[in-house]
């Protein structure tokens, strides 16, 4: 059979999702385009020879409308011939993306394919594109009397049904931040973010190369000071049994970032002598409860272990998306997993979380992360939005 192998993946240093973030001068295409451009650059691969560019990304309007990832593709200079589609499977975009790039290698219909992802949530702010509407009919009303309810309120509900109190909440996210920094600063992050030269609010032109979210001298203690994000008389009278204990310190971060990742089939990679990272052993997605929302990585790992024939034993990392502390907490209760290797090099609570980046963001850490402990089996996963999760099993080369 065909294998899919990560010969490359990399990402942008993240940028505060907001006007005067590291990245937020800078078009969203044009950040796509960057770090399209540069995994072909650094791998001397032709263009050309790209059959499909998948791009994931949440917020597709305004500035990010349009097949996104098809705009990226010419800015990047790419021929004309190489075609790109934009997915959205919300916060699991990019790690769909791979996950459609990675089955169509396996499955014949591409050589060479890029899976990427976008996110600039400083330009086109989160829930932009509901502005005004409803996105939901009667249907829906029906089903979930109770009303759906955001993220913020599911990782409330998430905390209270794992009874996770504000203490561990604020010790995990501390962790996340010393983890992060960390591999800052013993140079792991190097090979996998791609510089990119911004605009500095003195006009200067600079390098970006650092992740601009991670708060090195973060403690649990000064995370208690702050306040609830989403507390409100009309959700506490709904939710009597809610701790309120979600806070900015305990999230993840708006962000702006892009990635990438360079995938093609086993017999490609060998005729044009590229050597491969990793290659793709296992892969599943799910849906869950929509109100909890967050709670899917769960039914998500069951079935790509039970597809991939291994434990939770075998795995030598985990990269599970912080979007809210419990989310990751939740997860590695229910699979009694090593804490050592859940996010090891911090999560996105302290890197961030562009959205639609956020796929091929994890991928880049996790491949690297394996390179770097000589371990052979990652997995990663994520929650989604409406209750979705993708989860992929890699195994190192």
């Amino acid at each position: 059979m065909t294998e899919a192998v990560i010969v490359d993946v990399a990402r942008l240093a993240s940028g505060k999702g907001k006007p005067g973030g590291a990245l937020s001068g800078t078009k969203p295409v044009e950040l796509l385009a960057h770090v399209l451009r540069t995994i072909v650059e650094r791998n001397d691969l032709d263009p050309a020879l790209v059959d499909d560019v998948i791009g994931g990304c949440v917020g597709q309007a305004g500035e990010q409308a349009l097949n996104i990832s098809r705009t990226a593709a010419l800015s990047a200079g790419f021929p004309e011939s190489v075609p790109a589609t934009t997915v959205d499977r919300q916060c699991g975009s990019s790690q769909q993306a791979a996950h459609f790039a990675a089955q169509g290698v396996i499955a014949g219909a591409y050589d060479i394919v890029i899976a990427a992802g976008v996110e600039s949530m400083s330009r086109v702010p989160m829930g932009f594109t509901t502005v005004g509407q409803r996105p939901y009919g009667p249907s829906i009303d029906q089903r979930y009397p109770q009303g759906l309810v955001g993220q913020g309120i599911s990782a409330e509900l998430v905390a209270a049904k794992w009874k996770f109190d504000r203490a561990a909440l604020d010790a995990f996210s501390a962790e996340s931040h010393r983890r992060a920094a960390q591999a800052i600063a013993d140079g792991f992050f190097d090979r996998e973010i791609i510089p990119i030269d911004v605009v500095g609010p003195d006009g200067s032109t600079h390098p970006h190369t650092a992740d601009e979210t991670v708060r090195a001298g973060t403690t649990a203690e000064g995370l208690r000071g702050l306040k609830s994000s989403f507390y409100s008389e009309e959700f506490a009278q709904r939710f009597p049994d809610l701790g309120w204990h979600i806070t900015p310190g305990n999230s993840s971060p708006l962000t702006d970032g892009a990635s990438a990742a360079l995938i093609m089939s086993d017999t490609m990679a060998s005729k044009l002598n590229l050597t491969p990272r990793a290659r793709f052993h296992s892969f599943s997605v799910a849906g869950d409860d929509p109100i909890f929302m967050l709670t899917a990585p769960i039914p998500a790992t069951q079935k790509v272990l039970a597809r991939s024939g291994l434990s939770i034993d075998d795995i030598d990392a985990y990269e599970v998306n912080e979007a809210f502390a419990p989310v990751p907490m939740a997860w590695a209760h229910e699979f009694g997993a090593d804490p050592a290797k859940l996010n090891p090099r911090g999560g996105a609570i302290a890197l961030g979380h562009a959205l639609g980046s956020s796929g091929t963001r994890l991928l880049s850490t996790l491949v690297s992360h394996l390179e770097a402990t000589g371990g052979r089996y990652g997995l990663q996963t994520m929650c989604e939005g409406a209750g979705m999760a993708n989860a992929t099993i890699i195994e190192r080369l």
